[in-house]
């Protein structure tokens, strides 16, 4: 194991109600918020109403920044730095999903920045300083409650790169696993395919001695094979969301990675897939996780393999490695496939018009310092496996 510095900053309120400390703690911060969100969903559910009684009662004044996108726009990010700088924003406070407290975080940096946002998406570095940033979550899926990452598109150039630092990692966040009931079946299921697949970011390094590491990636893992399918049958079930909920944030928040070396391989290329064609994040990952799996599978990552199969699927581990491994993947993608997710890009209108761009762009992104190096024609090879 490694040498690691720990600190999570957000404060987490967890549970049924929790949404009665929202005023008293966004006042804490800042008096004048930028309220962002996207689609209108919080409104259905009765959440906005809420949240701006909460605002009122607590004198905070209330700016908005509505229509976030699935996949966050740069053009989105603009406007809402624009308002932070017009109204005197002093806390971002996001309501949603992932993709809006992602756009929240390029805001509240890109509100302290001379230049333009984009500068921020494309080098992590220059972010030096930040709004706070809060959120309410309403979608197990991405772990942005709780991390200081955000990812950001520019359709125009099919771009969709990750950025951000501690100083965007939100103050606060309100999770109330009741805001989840009303999130579609698709959606569920491409959350929790998320959530999978960055715990296997994690999970699938070359650290030795991270023993506690892996074990507890095992148990997120085991969490969502067991709830995911209940959520998805059964949307209402409070138990079933809310360990998908707490999941998300245990899966990304740094728990996972302390004290290993860890660099994420099927993000980089589903970005690309994204960045493209517009797709769900995590309808994308639970896609091409079992082709990535399949495809670096050798004599030399096979123990890490049947260690997964063993501890996650149950696999006799008296089976020979190769066996088990191979087992262990087809569950995978069985399991992806039991909650509806797409198995091969055709599925998802994807041919290979762009492959070669695609591949190039998301090997460019770090993928040879993955578990397996890729180039660009290991990830062309994976998405000819996909189609």
């Amino acid at each position: 194991m490694e040498n690691f510095d720990y600190h999570i900053s957000t404060d987490v309120y967890f549970g049924k109600g929790q949404i009665s400390k929202l005023g008293e703690k966004t006042a804490s911060v800042s008096k004048k918020a930028l309220l962002v969100y996207g689609g209108g969903s919080i409104k259905k559910i009765g959440l906005y109403d809420q949240v701006m009684q909460q605002m009122k009662q607590s004198g905070v004044s209330v700016s908005e920044l509505a229509g976030v996108e699935p996949n966050p726009r740069i053009q989105t990010v603009r406007k809402g730095v624009e308002i932070c700088r017009k109204e005197n924003i002093g806390v971002v406070l996001a309501v949603g999903g992932g993709s809006t407290i992602d756009c929240a975080k390029a805001v509240a940096a890109g509100a302290c920045y001379d230049g333009d946002a984009w500068d921020l998406v494309l080098d992590a570095g220059k972010i030096k300083k930040a709004l706070p940033v809060a959120a309410v979550l309403t979608l197990a899926a991405t772990g942005s409650e709780m991390d200081g990452f955000a990812v950001i598109s520019d359709m125009d150039k099919h771009e969709k790169w990750g950025t951000g630092n501690d100083v965007t990692r939100p103050v606060f966040a309100i999770m109330d696993p009741q805001y989840t009931f009303s999130v579609s079946k698709y959606q569920t299921a491409a959350g929790s395919s998320d959530i999978m697949s960055h715990t296997f970011e994690n999970y699938f390094n070359n650290t030795k001695g991270a023993f506690l590491q892996a074990r507890l990636a095992e148990g997120i893992l085991k969490t969502i094979i067991k709830y995911a399918p209940i959520a998805v049958e059964h949307p209402r079930d409070y138990e079933a969301r809310a360990n998908l909920m707490w999941a998300s944030s245990l899966a990304i928040n740094g728990l996972l990675s302390y004290g290993e070396s860890t660099a994420w391989s099927v993000h980089p290329m589903e970005h690309e897939l994204s960045a493209f064609y517009d797709i769900t994040h995590g309808a994308g990952l639970a896609l091409l996780t079992p082709y990535w799996m399949t495809y670096i599978l050798s004599p030399k990552t096979v123990g890490k393999f049947a260690e997964y199969g063993a501890n996650v699927w149950g696999i006799d581990s008296s089976k020979e490695p190769m066996a088990i491994a191979k087992e262990a993947i087809a569950d995978t993608r069985k399991f992806f496939d039991s909650i509806g997710m797409p198995s091969h890009l055709k599925d998802l209108g994807i041919d290979d018009t762009h492959f070669d761009v695609m591949a190039e762009k998301a090997a460019n992104g770090g993928l040879a310092n993955g578990f397996v190096p890729l180039g660009k024609e290991d990830v062309k090879k994976i998405f000819t496996m996909a189609l």
